[in-house]
């Protein structure tokens, strides 16, 4: 069991027969009357936010969340295929269970698999990812602003804002969790 109290960003606990994970908390003690604890929570199976006040006593029993590696191989136009690197079994995917990951995955990466009660309900990409700009326009000679920043089209076809010297066919090292460039390699 979690006490509202005890809520930080990320922790999953059943509610109401759902999933939910916290988003955001924000613990409130007004001068007058009882502390409370105000959240966002995603429902992890259907994806949907909901704003939520608790009591920082109520209590929830905490849901565990399975994270298995899986290699990602290919997409036949419709799903999206990966493996489990240990049993070699195959297992495809749609696209409304991928999301925003499906961004910064490319063939041959190993992924985790989220999963609830043996359902997959998400992909996690690894927190960073080297891919290579295929297009973006040319830096102009003399263009320094400090911080001025350009789009730029990755393998995965994610656009991403990149500094002015980044060039295409440079590889660059992108934080899945932001969608930010990091670095040049």
């Amino acid at each position: 069991m979690i006490t509202a109290g005890d809520f930080r960003n990320g922790i999953t606990f059943e509610m109401d027969g759902s999933v939910y994970q916290v988003v955001e908390f924000q613990h409130v003690k007004p001068g007058k009357g009882a502390a409370f604890v105000r959240t966002k929570l995603k429902n992890i199976i259907t994806g949907v936010t909901v704003e939520k006040t608790f009591s920082p006593t109520d209590k929830m029993p905490k849901a565990h969340i399975e994270r298995k590696d899986m290699q990602y191989l290919y997409n036949d136009g419709q799903l999206y295929y990966f493996m489990d690197v240990e049993t070699y079994e195959q297992v495809p995917l749609g696209a409304d269970i991928l999301g925003d990951a499906l961004k910064f995955i490319k063939e041959n990466m190993v992924v985790k698999f989220l999963s609830f009660k043996d359902k997959v309900f998400g992909v996690e990409p690894p927190y960073f990812v080297e891919l290579e700009v295929i297009h973006t326009e040319p830096g102009v000679k003399g263009d320094t602003v400090s911080g001025s920043t350009k789009p730029a089209t990755v393998e995965t076809g994610a656009v991403v804002r990149v500094p002015l010297f980044v060039n295409q066919g440079d590889i660059i090292r992108i934080d899945t969790r932001t969608g930010e460039y990091m670095e040049r390699l």
